[in-house]
């Protein structure tokens, strides 16, 4: 029963992971995947995609009271395929398209014989995420001031 267990988490995970990532790609990676899956399987819309707004909320100091910082807009989509397969995309922003095709990939990731593409197309985004990630920690590193090794004058 355990080893049910940890291989339902671990799809759970792989899930999840692909969903975060398929969410951060660009509509132009997105659109580019599409064009490579072959044959198209056919999509119903479930729901939307829809844009909305959500609140978002804080708390002072990271663990104290919370309050609301403002809105976000979102958008969500949920397909599913002529196979059965349900999919679901969600994303900060208002591109619809992006989160239907978002959705699309949630799909097509739960079919084997597609699997290859969509891990490739999420792959080539966790990529280009990372080191976008990493140019930014490095423009960073640049401005950081170590007061630790600056020299203090005698008075």
């Amino acid at each position: 029963m355990d080893a049910m267990k940890q291989k339902s988490g671990a799809a759970v995970n792989e899930r999840k992971r692909a969903m975060e990532l398929l969410a951060k790609a660009s509509i132009a990676e997105l659109k580019a995947g599409w064009q490579a899956i072959e044959p198209k399987p056919e999509v119903h819309a479930v729901r939307g995609p829809e844009s909305g707004l959500v609140m978002v909320r804080g708390r002072i100091g990271g663990g104290g009271d919370a309050f609301n910082l403002g809105e976000a807009t979102v958008s969500r989509a949920t397909v599913r395929l002529g196979s059965g397969e349900i999919g679901h995309g969600q994303l900060l922003g208002n591109d619809r398209e992006k989160a239907r095709l978002a959705a699309v990939f949630d799909a097509l990731h739960q079919r084997p014989e597609h699997r290859q593409a969509v891990d490739s197309l999420i792959d080539a985004v966790e990529s280009r995420v990372e080191a976008e990630d990493r140019k930014q920690a490095e423009q960073t590193a640049a401005t950081r001031v170590d007061f630790f090794t600056m020299v203090r004058g005698d008075n």
